[in-house]
């Protein structure tokens, strides 16, 4: 158009000036200057118009989306050259081809635009966990420069292109998770460069190429969880860059192949359970020297288990269950127990479900001892469990269930003291629950259900506080049920049926405040039905049958809205039936042997209520209130005389405390014993204002950690004071309780003060976070225990923030001063440095102390830096930097934080697509383990992590009004625990 314009207007000219030479004056000035002018109009028309084939085909695909919720295609329109479109790249020269169209993680939905094809020039087209439907286009092979495809994680349907080889340089291709079906494409054998293929998770059927079997370059291939048929070559060709192979859950069938460990001598995951592949495990395996995961799990599998499995050094994972694998009574076939011992890193075996036969052998004992899960469930094992398993202190998960084992297990279950999952059920056990099972207090799956078990069920149970699922049905048990249970508060199943239990069911039993099932049928128990199981608002089965038990029909039942079972039969209540809730549904209800009930729902077929007479309810009514009056008075006798008892008692006990409060009184003599004379030996950590030893009591035994404060630094007393101060008028579970005070003279006549804390025995934060260089290396925290201990450091902190009073600024949050106890749960310690009080009244904060710049270097906020006065918000900050450090593994003064690198920043640079270049590889790598063993979708994994690291971020602005309060953050903690926890524990 300009072109044409400049024609017109040089023609009107010649026109004007009529005049030869006028004419030939006027091209010469006037054109030139239109040139330049229609130059410069079509460089600027270039933006939009240049290349209109690779714009043509990006605006056909985004009419394909119809519906974009993240305006990801919110700035593709003509006003910008699509090479700055969103998720667009283009060549760095003229005439600007499209080469890289990512837009993962969008969620867009539609379909993909067979226009994708005219983008001649493209190497990677990245449309991964979205919401695209429809077919996978033909066109797409006319790429014929891709690289990398990335489809996966959407509902892609129909057939992979029978022309995809025609993508001869194609290196990754994953349509993994989609609704693809029919063949794999035997073309895709034809692409050389192929490095990396998951079609995983889809509806493929027929068999595996062959041609996919000779791909020389192949580093990962994926086909699990489709409907492949046929079998794996009897000899497969050498891949020696084949690091993971997955063809789990699929319909494969034959023999391995002989040679398939010498074939890929690299791999490091072999998946190929849930198929019907038969006969032995080929001994080759053995040759793969770096294999990390093995899993054959359901299977035909048969013959003895390999001891070439011993020669796998890198071994930390192997799942051989629900086979037909073969061992003898007589002992051959377990050599492999001692073949693995050479597996130093394995962590994992499973052989359950097989032909296992006999006694246990002794060479278990000798397999690694950081092993963390063990399964031989439901074989044919006999004899004892071999004393030796005690030595796995790290087991997480025993499962002997479905055996025929016998003996005791008190010279073993003690040991396992982070045992999580117990599974004894279905052998022949006998004996008592020995009482050292209350030091297991990380279980929270015990079933001992269908053995010969006897005596009374151990109070200690009540201290296994993490419990969800107890199962002891079946066995001799006999006694009461002890109340600690009711301490079980996460408990969602509790079987006691089939034993021989007596006396009444404790009141604390109505607390399970997750309780589903509770069966207590086939006992003896007596007395009513707690009024506490009213509560028990989440129950959905609830079985008391064949007891003893008496009283009024549990009318307060009715309110339970969730249940879906109840069994009160054969026991000797009395009363009328409600007809409403549950008892108005006679299929869900079982009230048979129950003679004095009366009426009910007609279906329940019970015979209708009598009316008492007058005189009756008369005397019914007189004994209700009588016998609550006369039982008053006896109490109130009762507790006159109990305190007269104990009025001499008392004011002895008092004069023994200090503070005139319930502290410890101790000397200097106490600690200097307790801490040898503070010796080097003793010594566990020194601050700005003095060491801290480990000592025990000598009186009460009491295991503690001795704060001493070196008075000759200054502020050293004021610390004390102001720790002294907090700690006497603020209570939390997650914070550090003092346990006394020392301010006295030492030996020399020199003023000594100190505190005394309970020894906390797992250390503090830091210990576990970053290797300190001692042989033991660098502790390892689970997700799990990170994420608890997290919302225990944010609970601590709101509730010092916001519910104890007088607000108050820890002011040196850090990890070295979070301790972990037992249980490995937080406590928040350390209150010597600058002990802020916020008055609520006031705009500003006042500080009880002033200690120097308060914090520590990497912690503190910048405006501290400044002079500004320490906040509520400043601890928030150092919040966040702490949860940067637990996720990322670096301190904040790590030395590759330079040139205006912090770790705000490191974070801030990935967030929020690549935020596993950050986060810590060890959290990185359960995360994976998450998503492959427990089937949970990676998006949810990586939420997770990205929900927390925003919450980090959200809590370290530069600016104090930015951010979030510890209520809100705290909250959001919880949040995210909870989704975790719901993912993390399903089957």
């Amino acid at each position: 158009m300009a072109a044409g314009w400049a024609e017109v207007t040089v023609k009107c000219l010649v026109h004007y000036f009529k005049q030869p030479a006028k004419a030939k004056l006027a091209v010469i000035i006037v054109v030139p200057f239109l040139l330049l002018c229609y130059g410069l109009g079509n460089v600027h028309s270039s933006i939009v118009h240049e290349n209109r084939e690779d714009l043509r085909a990006l605006l056909d695909f985004k009419h394909g989306i119809t519906s974009d919720p993240y305006d990801a295609l919110r700035n593709w329109n003509t006003s910008t050259h699509f090479c700055h479109w969103n998720g667009v790249n283009c060549t760095l020269t003229r005439p600007w081809r499209v080469t890289v169209l990512n837009l993962t993680r969008q969620n867009l939905v539609g379909q993909i635009s067979p226009s994708l094809g005219n983008l001649t020039f493209l190497n990677m087209l990245v449309l991964s966990h979205n919401l695209l439907h429809g077919i996978i286009p033909d066109s797409l092979t006319n790429c014929s420069n891709l690289n990398y495809l990335f489809l996966s994680y959407n509902n892609l349907t129909g057939a992979i292109p029978t022309s995809i080889g025609f993508l001869s340089k194609l290196i990754s291709l994953q349509i993994h998770r989609n609704n693809l079906v029919g063949l794999i494409p035997p073309a895709i054998g034809n692409i050389s460069t192929l490095k990396s293929l998951d079609l995983g998770e889809n509806q493929l059927n027929g068999p595996i190429p062959d041609k996919l079997w000779q791909l020389r370059n192949m580093v990962s291939f994926y086909l699990n969880e489709n409907s492949l048929s046929g079998e794996i070559p009897q000899t497969v060709s050498n891949i020696s860059s084949l690091l993971d192979l997955s063809l789990s859950a699929n319909m494969l069938e034959g023999t391995l192949p002989s040679n398939i460990g010498d074939a890929f001598p690299k791999l490091q995951n072999l998946f190929l359970a849930i198929n019907t592949f038969q006969g032995q495990i080929p001994a080759s395996i053995g040759n793969a020297s770096g294999l990390g995961r093995i899993d054959l799990s359901s299977n035909g599998f048969s013959g003895q288990i390999p001891s070439s499995f011993g020669r796998i050094g890198a071994l930390y994972h192997l799942n051989l269950e629900l086979n037909k694998l073969e061992a003898r009574d007589d002992g051959e076939g377990w050599d492999f127990f001692h073949a693995l011992a050479n597996c130093t890193s394995l962590m994992g075996i499973s052989v359950s479900n097989n032909q296992l036969e006999g006694v246990i052998p002794n060479s278990i004992g000798n397999l690694p001892t950081d092993l963390t899960y063990l399964a031989m469930s439901g074989n044919k094992l006999s004899g004892v469990v071999p004393p030796s398993i005690g030595k796995f202190q790290n087991l997480v998960t025993l499962l002997l269930d479905g055996n025929s084992l016998t003996g005791t297990i008190e010279e073993w279950i003690g040991k396992l003291t982070k045992l999580q999952t117990l599974g004894l059920h279905g052998n022949n056990f006998i004996g008592t629950i020995p009482p050292s099972i209350s030091k297991v207090t990380q279980l929270s799956s015990f079933s001992l259900a269908e053995n010969n078990f006897n005596g009374f069920i151990p109070p200690g149970l009540g201290n296994l506080q993490r419990m969800s699922t107890l199962n002891l049905s079946y066995n001799n048990f006999e006694g009461s049920i002890p109340v600690e249970l009711g301490n079980l508060i996460p408990l969602t199943k509790l079987d006691l049926s089939s034993n021989k239990l007596s006396g009444e069911i404790p009141e604390t039993l109505g607390k399970f405040a997750q309780i589903e099932t509770i069966r207590m049928d086939q006992n003896f128990l007596t007395g009513n039905i707690p009024k506490s199981f009213g509560n028990l608002k989440s129950l959905s089965i609830l079985n008391l049958s064949h007891n003893d038990l008496s009283g009024p029909m549990p009318g307060f039942l009715s309110d339970l809205d969730l249940l879906t079972k109840l069994d009160l039969s054969y026991n000797n209540l009395q009363g009328q039936i409600p007809t409403y809730g549950v008892f108005g549904n006679a299929t869900i209800v079982s009230l048979d042997g129950n003679p004095r009930l009366c009426g009910g729902a007609t279906d329940l077929h019970k015979p209708p209520c009598h009316v008492r007479s007058t005189r009756a309810r008369t005397v019914n009514y007189l004994i209700k209130i009588l016998i609550p009056i006369f039982g008053f008075l006896s109490l109130l006798l009762l507790v006159y005389f109990l305190l007269v008892d104990k009025r001499i008692s008392r004011r002895a006990h008092l004069s023994q405390l200090s503070f005139g409060e319930h502290f410890e009184k101790v000397t200097f003599q106490d600690l200097a014993q307790a801490t040898k004379d503070f010796s080097e030996v003793n010594l566990i950590g020194k601050g700005s204002y003095g060491s801290v030893y480990r000592g025990k009591l000598k009186e009460s035994k009491a295991e503690v950690a001795v704060k001493v404060f070196d008075l000759q630094m200054p502020g050293a007393e004021r610390s004390f004071l102001s720790e002294c101060e907090a700690l006497r008028s603020i209570q939390h579970r997650n914070l550090l309780p003092i346990l006394t005070a020392c301010s006295t003279v030492d030996n020399s006549g020199n003023v000594f003060k100190a505190l005394i804390y309970e020894l906390m025995p797992n250390g503090n934060l830091d210990s576990w976070l970053h290797d300190k260089g001692d042989k033991g290396g660098t502790k390892r925290l689970s997700l799990t225990q990170t994420i608890s201990i997290v919302v225990n450091v944010a609970d601590a902190l709101d509730y010092l923030h916001h519910d104890c009073g007088r607000p108050t600024v820890h002011c040196d949050l850090k990890p070295s001063n979070i301790l972990l106890d037992d249980d490995m749960n937080a406590l928040l310690g350390d209150f010597g440095i600058a002990r802020l009080y916020v008055d609520p009244q006031s705009t500003r904060a006042a500080s009880t102390s002033s200690i120097g710049l308060k914090g520590t270097i990497g912690y503190i906020p910048p405006e501290y830096g400044g002079g500004g006065q320490a906040s509520t918000s400043g601890d928030v900050y150092s919040f966040g930097i702490v949860l940067l450090e637990i996720f990322t593994g670096k301190r904040p003064t790590d030395p590759t934080f330079t040139d205006g690198l912090d770790i705000i920043s490191f974070v801030e640079n990935s967030f929020p697509d690549q935020i596993f270049h950050v986060v810590d590889a060890h959290i990185v790598e359960e995360c994976k383990k998450l998503s492959q063993e427990k089937k949970v979708p990676e998006n949810e994994v990586y939420r997770c992590l990205l929900a927390i690291l925003q919450v980090a971020l959200s809590c370290t602005r530069s600016l104090p009004s930015e951010r979030s309060d510890m209520k809100q953050v705290a909250s959001k903690i919880h949040e995210i625990q909870t989704s975790y926890r719901g993912w993390n524990y399903k089957e």
